[in-house]
């Protein structure tokens, strides 16, 4: 399952869109040097520039207090010219994750985890919804797998993944599974799925032996090591599996194309194209 190709179409689109409106502006802040946020922010800023959507790169350092976040995030709620803000995730260890993600105007939370956009997706009306459990859906259906009635097991519980790609895939007619560290036989449970999402970020812990021939295997976890970028799927897996996503190139494309139409969708609730529900 090739990410790149349909991301590309995607962000195409999406570029179309922004023609339309004539301006969408999307809020990234970064906070201190991890280097793998460094690497995600500028990914998000180059497909955010070449899709016409005006990116405002906010950086601030490590040791900045939790209040300054705060406030930044406020101004940012109160601005105009800013459709969608994201904070990009870990935050240092001095500010409260959770406090941040809450501040942030449902509206505008292009990354879909305020707890009002998660809300809406466990009652089956998305509004905004995490970019990699929508981009995994997105390639599914551009294969023409349809969820209904087929098994689908998610390894991971992450309120970023995993949890949305549940809810997305039960809400696609699924039977799903949940996976994760306590479960008891985790290959007796992924040799049940026709779909199954990797999603815990441990190199290799997918087996050919452990997947249903025929399975589609959607690959999210990425972890750096010393031979290179390794997904949760031991690459023999392609032996077995129907369809694969390839790492890097499946999911991860997705994920930055999903988030750019979350930033269209965005400034289409603040135009009143789209009704976004009041509090």
């Amino acid at each position: 399952m090739d990410g790149k190709a349909l991301a590309a179409r995607i962000r195409a689109d999406v570029a179309r869109e922004v023609e339309q409106l004539g301006h969408v502006g999307l809020a990234t802040v970064l906070v201190g040097d991890d280097p793998a946020s460094h690497v995600y922010i500028s990914g998000k800023h180059k497909a955010a520039t070449e899709a016409r959507i005006e990116a405002r790169d906010i950086r601030l350092p490590d040791d900045v207090s939790e209040a300054d976040v705060l406030a930044l995030v406020a101004e940012l709620n109160a601005d105009d010219g800013v459709d969608g803000i994201l904070v990009q995730l870990p935050l240092p260890g001095q500010i409260d994750e959770t406090r941040v993600t809450y501040a942030v105007a449902p509206h505008k939370d292009v990354d879909g985890f305020h707890p009002v956009n998660a809300g809406n997706l466990y009652l089956g009306t998305p509004l905004h919804v995490p970019a990699t459990p929508a981009g995994c859906m997105r390639l599914l259906a551009e294969h023409g797998i349809d969820p209904a009635g087929k098994e689908a097991v998610v390894i991971g519980r992450s309120e970023i993944v995993g949890r949305p790609a549940a809810m997305l895939l039960l809400q696609a007619n699924a039977t799903v599974t949940i996976c994760h560290s306590r479960t008891a036989d985790l290959g007796a449970e992924v040799r049940r799925a026709d779909i199954l999402v990797a999603a815990v970020g441990r190199p290799g812990i997918v087996t050919a032996d452990m997947v249903k021939p025929g399975a589609a295997v959607l690959d999210v976890g990425l972890t750096r090591t010393d031979e290179g970028i390794r997904g949760d799927v031991d690459p023999g897996v392609a032996d077995v599996a129907g369809h694969l996503t390839p790492m890097p190139g499946g999911t991860g494309p997705m994920t930055i194309a999903l988030l750019l139409e979350s930033a269209v969708r965005a400034a289409r609730y603040r135009r009143g194209i789209l009704a976004y529900p009041t509090l």
